[in-house]
C-alpha cells in the first residue's frame, strides 16, 4: 500500500481555481439564451475534464445526483489522475442554471475540496440553514429559536437596533411565515430568486453586501458547500436535514446518516481543513460575472484556504478563437 500522501492545500488551491474558472467559461456561450439544461451539461463536461488533470485521488461526495440520475460527476466519482492525496469534492458546476439562462445576478461556478472523510456526505433533500458572518460570541443565534428571536438576538450582539439588520432569504412560498416573523422585527429582508450558496456567502462580507445574516430552506448539497466557503471567510453556520417523505429518509440511510435529526454546525459540516473555488457566471454582489471582447473572456474567481484563512480574488484574461 502507498503511503499516505499530505494534503497539499497550497499547491492544489491554484488547481481548484482552474477547475471553476474553465467551467465558467464553458457556460459563457450559454447566458441568456433560456436553456438551463445546456448550460449546465456544458459546465459539467468541462469542470470534470479539468479535474482529471489534478494529481488526487477524488471522490465527489456532492454532485450532480446519485449515479443512475447523472451521468457525469455523480456522487461516488472517482475524478484525478489517481496520484496524490486522497481527497473528498464537493462541487455545483453552476449554483444558478436559472439565473444563467435569465442572465440574472450571482450565477456561479463552485467547487470545495478537503481530505478524504471530512466533507458531510449530504443527501439531495432540503435542509433548513441559518448563518452570520464573522465577530460574534458561539452560538449567539440557533436554530432552534424563532425567525424573531434570531433577529433580536443578533441585533443585541452587534449593538444595534433589529431594524438596522438585514437578512437574505430564498424567495419561495415555503418562507412566508418565516418572512412575517423576520419582519415583524423591523429587519429588512433581501430576497434572491436562487443561489442560496451566494446567499450563506454574502453574510461573511457584511460590510460589502449588507447583509447580516441568511436563513431558510435550501438544498442540503449547497448547505456542505456554504459551509465550506464560511470555514475559508470566517462566520458560523448550522444545517438541519428535513425530509418530504421516505424516499428522502432512504437517501439520507444511504448517505450513512443516522440521527435524522441532528443539527450540524460548521465545522461538523466541513471537519477539517477545506479550498474553496468559486467563479462568477453573471455578475454579482460576491465576483464579476464573465466579461467579453473579441478575442478573450475574462472571469474573477474567489479562491481561499481555510487553513491560513486566505481570501484571494483572480482575475483570468483567457484568450478564445473567434470560431
Amino acid at each position: 500500500m502507498a503511503d499516505k500522501v499530505v494534503f497539499a492545500d497550497r499547491m492544489l488551491s491554484l488547481g481548484l481555481a482552474r477547475v471553476s474558472e474553465a467551467a465558467a467559461t464553458a457556460s459563457a456561450d450559454l447566458v441568456g439564451r433560456g436553456d438551463e439544461k445546456a448550460a449546465d451539461q456544458a459546465a459539467v463536461n468541462a469542470m470534470r475534464d479539468q479535474l482529471n488533470l489534478l494529481d488526487i485521488q477524488g471522490t465527489v461526495v456532492i454532485g450532480e445526483g446519485e449515479r443512475d440520475e447523472a451521468p457525469m460527476l455523480y456522487i461516488g466519482e472517482e475524478v484525478g489522475t489517481g496520484d496524490g492525496p486522497a481527497v473528498d469534492i464537493a462541487l455545483d458546476p453552476l449554483e444558478g442554471t436559472t439565473l444563467t439562462a435569465k442572465d440574472m445576478p450571482n450565477a456561479l461556478t463552485v467547487i470545495a475540496m478537503a481530505p478524504r472523510g471530512t466533507l458531510l456526505h449530504a443527501p439531495d433533500v432540503y435542509m433548513e440553514k441559518l448563518a452570520i458572518g464573522p465577530g460574534y460570541p458561539k452560538d449567539v443565534v440557533s436554530l432552534e429559536m424563532s425567525p424573531k428571536e434570531r433577529v433580536e438576538a443578533l441585533a443585541k450582539a452587534k449593538g444595534c437596533d433589529t431594524k438596522d439588520i438585514t437578512v437574505c432569504v430564498l424567495e419561495r412560498p415555503r418562507h412566508e411565515e418565516m418572512i412575517e416573523g423576520i419582519r415583524s422585527t423591523g429587519a429588512a429582508i433581501r430576497l434572491i430568486t436562487d443561489g442560496d450558496v451566494a446567499g450563506v456567502i454574502h453574510c461573511a462580507e457584511a460590510e460589502i453586501t449588507g447583509i447580516d445574516m441568511y436563513m431558510g430552506r435550501g438544498g442540503a448539497p449547497e448547505g456542505v458547500l456554504a459551509a465550506s466557503a464560511l470555514k475559508c471567510m470566517g462566520g458560523q453556520m448550522w444545517g438541519q436535514l428535513t425530509f418530504r417523505n421516505d424516499d428522502e429518509r432512504g437517501r439520507a440511510a444511504k448517505a450513512g446518516i443516522t440521527d435524522l435529526d441532528r443539527i450540524y454546525s460548521r465545522d461538523e459540516m466541513v471537519t477539517a481543513d477545506v479550498i474553496f473555488a468559486a467563479t462568477g457566471v453573471t455578475d454579482g454582489s460576491i465576483v464579476s460575472g464573465i466579461k467579453r471582447e473579441p478575442g478573450w473572456l475574462t472571469t474573477e474567481t474567489l479562491l481561499m484556504r481555510s487553513k491560513t484563512g486566505s481570501v484571494r480574488r483572480m482575475i483570468y484574461r483567457n484568450p478564445v478563437s473567434a470560431d
